[in-house]
Parts: structure tokens; C-alpha cells; sequence
């Protein structure tokens, strides 16, 4: 019996494809990563009986980056990763042990099936699981075939069955356009966001942005943005009028007439129109027209539509949308989201998928009228040749998919009932009159027959005031003629939606990286949303495009990124070769980088008028230990000190509160010590400007404060307040926070557990004593004499935290609440509690933990 290993891109795929196939007799277990779970079961495969393993991965097993020392901002020249940088395949999640899991489950299998999604990504994934699994498989036989790769758009028995009958082999030209354009952005983006982030952070100290990115796509989506802005700003209104005549059919009705030179920009002929027109007493019918006009029904469904319905008219971002669209699609709802197709292949079922509509509330009878009269066949759209149009597979309610998720859902739904509804048709009739020399007409719409705005009524033909019955030759008394004065209006901001439609047009990022592009300038803060979801841009965005036009306009016009879209399309169809399109393209960006380190001053000159530099901006507070005059506190991110006198910055902690830490000064280097916090409920600790970026021993990494300090004998040091190895990570040690009493804590210097004990007491000391059991450092604590938890009057005692009876009971083990969850030292994830490697002075283990320690803390998980 052949075993063969089947792989999603996503659990919750993973099980339902099993579950289609399986037809529900599946046995399933948790994977060694714990995120991925296994479900087998026995079937056929090619003509013979096989086991299944069917599993998944969670996105992109790997992702590229430099080589370790590349990675450094200061030990690199951003010139370098042009060509002289390697890079390397990295695990993109090491926590899930992705290599790892994949291979245990790939060992001894004959055969591997790839069910990762059918768009360009996908198959990059498919080479990334092959690299994975290939190594650990059994050997084919001969020319026997072992690898398979299944097509498929929706997670439904009939396509899911489908593919599995029809199984194809992974591209890999598709998979080398996704490496080229991943090494492209890498080494682009990184070269240019590192030297002008160092550059004009090292200047300037309320950009509030804590990076400024360059990106071969993100950049000219905001050029998008500060094109329109600008547009904006030069905008002069001018001056127009227009003659508007009414006319009385009817003693009680009265008739507005459009002027059919619509406007005229010079006051004096305008006027000279007026004087004209008023003499006629009536006008006069000249024609009576009647023409029946057709509203086109909607093409189906792409991506970049739904994205810009989604913004503009549901009120929701696009990398938002996206993201229930693509929970819509692994829960079998809709099809794949991700697709450039307009046009419905000629075997689609339309039908079927309309039937499973026809119990819904809201458009059941629409949909049962449909199908007893018969579908129109939706309009030929484009085929992109990748997945049909976005289509709903089965069946929804509010109550099973809630707020957006059924928003969008319904959305997607009116938008397929309407492909194959009939069109809107309505009777136009248009009188022409003349008043004078002057013709005037008006215009009214009555609809025949609905069609398709009956499911999208927001597109209905809005009802207007029938015209009077009237031939040519008829005269109507004149009610009033007037010149109105009006004012051209700027533009608007644009919104995402007219943006998407921009980046379409000039071929920016695909319409899976769309959302990705316009989320990352919304972030960066180069723009802002506004009402209506419009992106205005910030003072650092607008500058940053005029810097880039003013050195080299193709950094930021859509030219040259639309270019290379194209060349890496064409590699993914196996018409240009991979190799020579990165070496022509990085050639062509290093030369322009280049350039543009050369020019920065004339960005430069446009930053000096908008920002301030480093000297004049934030406030004193803690003394420079070079120099010994304040060093400023600069809050706006990234959060800094600087020294005007020294011209030296210092990075600091992010995403807490810094304060000076009682005028205490580092014995290394005399600087002064500050606090940083992450709140009343989370961990706080001390640290000294220049160790933080200068670590002083070879054991310490650049961005460790005080409680990280293997320093002998400073008072500040884990040496001396480091208490005992945590008790959920493998490398943090437990130290004191000694700012913390009354309400005393110790925190792990690793992750984000802290420990509360000893509330009430006046001081807490950590000895030079080790527990016996497990040689964690003993506690001397004094107790308020009216609150002491001690027996008897006592009010001081010395033990271990872990062992001594008398602690027990005033230990409570929390996470810290962190203000960002990207704050370093992780989310403290359980992990396994051995022995761990944190050391106290002379080198003793901190601490050997007995298994019932373990399960009485445990106890205290909150």
C-alpha cells in the first residue's frame, strides 16, 4: 500500500479537503508544531489502495533574507546589498518548526500531493514543501512519478474531487517570478529604506515614523496619493455661470431646463445670453425624442473590484477585506478570492451555484423567478487564464458569519445573481426647447423592466418627475430665467478605491499585493484615512515624493515598476530567464541608488523647511556621559535620546514610558540611567544610553537593559538582582524589579512573565544565598509591621521565592500587559522547564526546579 502525503496552505483547508475526500471516515491528530494537525485516512490513488496523510502549512514555509552579518544596519554599506550581499532561505515562522513537522510526516511517503493555493504564491510554496519533504521520501522506482499538484478554486465536493481526478504537476517558472520579485524588493527596498532612514532619523527628531521605507511598489502607490494632493493645492477655482430657464407646462407643474451650452467662464456674455433669453415670452417644443436605453448587468467578480467595493461602498479597508474574503474562501463559502477573470468558463454552473441561493430571505425570490425563466449568461469579460470569477459556493446567514463577514458575503452574492440577471432597460425621452435664439433640454427616464437592479438596487435608475405629454411645435409659458454664479471645485482626495483602480491601470503589485501596498504607506505614516475612506497625505509622505521627483522622478512614477511587472510575468510564463531579468533590473536600481546618495541634499533642502533637527526638538533629561551637559528625550518614533553637544543618538526601548531613574549613573561609563515602563500592570526596568547601543560584554546583544547586564557588581545588574530562571521560557532569569514596592514584582528579562509577591513590604533585598533545592537566590524581605503576612509580631524573614513555605502562598505568577505585541521578548509562549541556562555570580545554574514547583506555580496562570 502506497502512503501518500497530501499538503494545504492552511489547517482549516487541510481538514475540509480531507473531509470531501475521506467522505468524513478520517482518524486526526495534532502535528509535533502544534498548529497543524494530521488527518488520515485509506483510499484509492492512480488505481491502487493508499494511506493518506493529509496536513498543511501556514503560508510560506520559508522566507529570504540577508546572511547574518548583511543584517546589521551599522556594519553595512546599504550599497552592498545590491549584488555583494548573499542571501539565504529562512524559516518564515522558527517557532513552528515548519522544516521540521513537514519532514517527520514526509518520512517513508511514496507519493506527495500539493493543495496549496492555485495563484503564483502557491506554487512558490509547492517548491518550498517539495525542498522540505523530497529528501526524507522513499525513492521512485524508475521513472516513477511522485509528485502531483491539484487545481482547484472552490473548497467544494464537486472541485475538490475534480482535481483530485485531474492532477497536473507544479510550475516552476511561476515559482521563480515570486523568487525574483521577493529577492528584488528585498534588496531594493532595503538598500534605500536603510540609508534614508539612518540619514534623516540622524537628523531630524519629529518625523514620527520609526521608518522610512522605500519600496519598488509601495512607493509609487504613494506618489498616487501626493499627486492628487498636489493637484489639490495648485487648484484655482475660477468663476462660471449658467442660464437656468423654467418653464410651466401645466398651471400647478413647473419644468428646470439644462442649458445646452451648459456654461460660460466671462461674466458679460453670460449676461448678454440673459438679456436675450428674457425677451421671449415662451418657449418653444423643436423636438420630442424617445429612445429605449439598456444598463449593462455587472461582468463578474475580480479581485480588484471586490477591493474597491469593499472600500467604497462597504466602508472597508482592502488588506481587511481581503482578509475575510480569504476566511469566506477556507470555509467553503465563496471561491478563490484571488483572481484577474472577469469571464465564466463555458462548463461553469451557474445554475447550481444559484440554487443554493434560492432559500436565502433576501434574494429568494429573485433567484427562483431566475431559474424558472430561465439564467442569461453572464457578459464576456477577461480571462486571465488563472481562477474564475469570485463566486458564492453555498449557502450563508448573518447569525453563522456576522458583521463584515456577511456584509461582504451578501455583496458577493448580489453581485453573482446580478451576472446572470437581464439587463436594466428604461424608456429615455428628451424634449429640446428654444427660448430665444438659445436651446434648452430636459431629459427623463421611466423604467420598462428592472433586470438586475432589482438584486442591486443602489444601481437602480433614480426616479425622476415625468415630462408632460407634448409634440413639436408646442409653447410653454416661461416661469423664470436666471444666471446662476458657480465655482470649478478642486478634486478630492483620492479614495482607496480610486487608488486600487490607479494601480491596476499602471500595473503597481498584483491583486494580492494591492491591499499589502496601500496598507504599508497607511502604516509608515505617509498617509492618513480619512471620511469616506480617503488617503491624505502626511507632511513626511508628501515630502518624501517631492525629494524623490526632485533627484529622480522614476523612483516614484509607475513607469518603471509597471516595466518590471511585466518582465517577471514573463518569467513566470517561461518566455524570459530568471537570472538575467534580477541582474538587469538590480543593475539598473544600483545605478539609480547611487544617484540618489549622491542628490540627498536636494531632499534634503525640502525636510529642512518641514522638520526640525535633532538639537531642537524634545525635551531634557538625562545627563550624557561623554560630556556631561542633558541629552534631549525625543518622543516621536522612534523614540530617542540625543546629545547636541556630542552630535550622538541613542535608541531606546519602543512602545512604553521613559523616565530619568533617580539620577543614578552607569559605573561603565558615567552616563545617566533612565526607566523605561510598560505600564502600572507590566514590567519596567533600568538601563544606560550607551550600553543599550554599546553592549560592554561579549554576552550582551545590542538592545539589553540593566536586567540583562553581566555586569559583577553593579546594583543594577542581573548579577546582583537576578533571582531565579524563569519559569515558562528556556533562557529568561527572573529579576527584581527593585522600582516596583510597595506592590513588589520580579519580571523574566526574556518574555513577559511577572511575578507579584510581597505586597506591603518596606524593602526587598535579593541575598547572595542560594536554596539548597534549587539554587535560586534566597529573598531578604522586611514586612510593614501592621500588614505582615509573617506569624507572630515578625516582620522580617529570608527564603526562596520557590521553595520557602512562608513565600508560597504571596506568590502570583501573571503575564505582563504589553502595550504593543511586538515588544521584544516575544509573548512568552509555554515552553519546556528544565534547566535552564541564566546564571547568578560564580557561576551557578539558576534554579533547578522540582516538578511539584512547577505544578504549584502553574497553579497561578492567569
Amino acid at each position: 500500500m502506497k502512503t501518500v502525503l497530501m499538503v494545504a496552505e492552511k489547517p482549516s483547508l487541510a481538514q475540509s479537503i480531507a473531509k470531501i475526500l475521506s467522505r468524513g471516515n478520517m482518524s486526526s491528530r495534532k502535528g509535533l508544531n502544534g498548529a497543524c494537525s494530521v488527518h488520515e485516512y485509506t483510499g484509492s490513488f492512480i488505481g491502487q489502495s493508499a494511506h493518506f496523510k493529509m496536513t498543511s502549512v501556514c503560508g510560506h514555509v520559508m522566507t529570504l533574507d540577508f546572511i547574518g552579518k548583511y543584517n546589521s544596519w551599522d556594519k553595512v554599506d546599504p550599497a552592498e546589498l545590491f549584488s555583494k550581499a548573499p542571501t539565504e532561505k529562512k524559516e518564515a515562522n522558527p517557532k513552528l518548526t515548519m522544516v521540521k513537522f513537514l519532514q517527520v510526516e514526509g518520512r517513508g511517503c511514496d507519493c506527495i500531493v500539493l493543495w496549496l493555493d492555485c495563484d503564483k504564491e502557491g506554487e512558490n510554496i509547492c517548491f518550498e514543501v517539495l525542498d522540505a519533504v523530497l529528501p526524507v521520501m522513499n525513492k521512485p522506482r524508475g521513472t516513477e512519478r511522485t509528485i502531483y499538484r491539484a487545481k482547484f478554486s472552490s473548497i467544494t465536493d464537486t472541485d475538490i474531487c475534480n482535481a483530485m481526478n485531474h492532477l497536473g504537476e507544479p510550475n516552476r517558472n511561476e515559482a521563480l517570478s515570486v523568487d525574483a520579485r521577493q529577492e528584488l524588493d528585498l534588496r531594493i527596498g532595503c538598500a534605500f529604506t536603510r540609508f534614508q532612514t539612518k540619514y534623516f532619523q540622524g537628523k531630524y527628531g519629529n518625523l514620527d515614523s520609526s521608518l522610512i521605507s522605500f519600496g519598488p511598489c509601495q512607493t509609487p502607490t504613494l506618489g498616487f496619493c501626493v499627486e492628487r494632493h498636489d493637484k489639490i493645492q495648485s487648484f484655482k477655482p475660477e468663476t462660471y455661470w449658467v442660464l437656468q430657464a423654467k418653464v410651466n407646462p401645466e398651471k400647478e407643474s413647473s419644468l428646470i431646463l439644462d442649458w445646452d451650452r451648459v456654461r460660460v467662464f466671462d461674466r458679460e456674455v453670460a449676461q448678454m445670453f440673459l438679456n436675450i433669453t428674457k425677451m421671449a415670452k415662451e418657449a418653444k417644443v423643436e423636438s420630442v425624442s424617445k429612445k429605449e436605453k439598456v444598463k449593462q448587468r455587472p461582468l463578474a467578480l475580480n479581485t480588484v473590484e471586490m477591493l474597491r467595493v469593499a472600500s467604497a461602498a462597504l466602508g472597508m479597508g482592502p488588506q481587511h477585506a481581503m482578509q475575510i474574503a480569504e476566511r469566506l474562501y477556507t470555509q467553503g463559502y465563496i471561491s478563490y478570492p484571488r483572481t484577474e477573470t472577469t469571464h465564466y468558463p463555458e462548463n461553469f454552473d451557474l445554475k447550481g451555484c444559484l440554487r443554493q441561493q434560492a432559500n436565502n430571505p433576501y434574494w429568494a425570490e429573485t433567484v427562483k423567478s431566475l431559474l424558472s425563466e430561465g439564467i442569461n449568461r453572464p457578459r464576456k469579460g477577461h480571462d486571465a487564464g488563472d481562477h474564475p470569477p469570485i463566486t458564492p459556493m453555498r449557502a450563508a446567514t448573518e447569525a453563522e458569519l456576522g458583521g463584515d463577514g456577511w456584509r461582504l458575503y451578501e455583496y458577493i452574492t448580489r453581485h453573482f445573481i446580478a451576472t446572470v440577471s437581464a439587463d436594466c432597460k428604461y424608456l429615455q425621452t428628451t424634449i429640446s426647447f428654444s427660448i430665444g435664439p438659445e436651446r434648452f433640454t430636459c431629459v427623463g427616464k421611466v423604467v420598462t423592466s428592472p433586470g438586475f437592479t432589482e438584486i442591486m438596487p443602489w444601481h437602480s435608475i433614480p426616479l425622476e418627475e415625468s415630462l408632460p405629454h407634448c409634440e413639436k411645435g408646442d409653447l410653454f409659458p416661461i416661469g423664470e430665467i436666471k444666471l446662476l454664479e458657480k465655482q470649478t471645485s478642486p478634486p478630492d482626495y483620492l479614495t482607496e478605491a480610486e487608488l486600487i483602480t490607479l494601480m491596476e491601470k499602471h500595473g503597481i503589485g498584483t491583486d494580492a499585493s494591492i491591499p499589502v501596498h496601500i496598507n504599508n504607506i497607511c502604516q509608515r505614516n505617509y498617509v492618513t484615512v480619512e471620511s469616506g475612506r480617503r488617503l491624505k497625505p502626511t507632511n513626511l509622505g508628501i515630502v518624501l515624493v517631492h525629494g524623490y521627483y526632485k533627484i529622480d522622478a522614476e523612483l516614484v512614477l509607475p513607469t518603471i515598476r509597471s516595466a518590471v511587472e511585466k518582465q517577471l510575468n514573463l518569467i513566470a510564463l517561461g518566455k524570459a530567464n530568471y537570472h538575467q531579468v534580477l541582474e538587469h533590473t538590480l543593475d539598473i536600481f544600483k545605478r539609480k541608488f547611487h544617484y540618489f546618495v549622491d542628490s540627498i541634499a536636494g531632499m534634503d533642502e525640502l525636510m529642512e523647511v518641514s522638520f526640525s533637527p535633532l538639537a531642537a526638538t524634545g525635551k531634557p533629561l538625562s545627563r550624557c556621559g561623554k560630556c556631561h551637559r542633558f541629552m534631549k528625550y525625543i518622543q516621536a518614533k522612534p523614540s530617542r535620546l540625543h546629545c547636541s553637544h556630542c552630535d550622538d543618538t541613542y535608541s531606546l526601548p519602543q512602545n512604553g514610558t521613559i523616565k530619568l531613574y533617580k539620577e543614578l549613573r552607569c559605573p561603565l561609563d558615567d552616563f545617566e540611567l533612565v526607566l523605561w515602563s510598560s505600564g502600572s500592570r507590566g514590567k519596567s526596568y533600568p538601563l544606560c544610553p550607551y550600553c543599550y547601543n554599546h553592549p560592554p560584554f561579549r554576552d550582551m546583544k545590542k538592545g539589553m537593559g540593566c536586567n540583562e547586564c553581566t555586569h559583577p557588581t553593579c546594583q543594577h545588574s542581573l548579577s546582583m538582582l537576578g533571582i531565579g530562571q524563569c519559569v515558562e521560557c528556556e533562557n529568561g532569569v527572573l529579576v527584581l524589579d527593585s522600582t516596583s514596592g510597595p506592590k513588589w514584582k520580579m519580571a523574566c528579562n526574556k518574555c513577559n512573565v511577572i511575578v507579584h509577591f510581597f505586597e506591603n513590604a518596606h524593602k526587598v533585598r535579593v541575598s547572595p544565598e542560594t536554596c539548597d533545592l534549587c539554587e535560586a537566590a534566597l529573598v531578604d524581605v522586611d514586612f510593614n509591621k501592621a500588614k505582615s503576612p509573617l506569624p507572630g509580631d515578625e516582620t522580617q524573614h529570608s527564603g526562596c521565592v520557590f521553595c520557602d513555605p512562608v513565600f508560597q502562598d504571596l506568590v502570583e505568577l501573571k503575564h505582563a500587559a504589553m502595550r504593543h505585541p511586538m515588544h521584544r521578548g516575544g509573548q512568552g509562549k509555554r515552553q519546556g522547564r528544565g534547566r535552564g541556562k541564566g546564571r547568578r555570580p560564580g557561576g551557578r545554574l539558576n534554579p533547578k526546579k522540582p516538578k511539584d514547583k512547577m505544578a504549584a506555580l502553574a497553579a497561578y496562570f492567569v
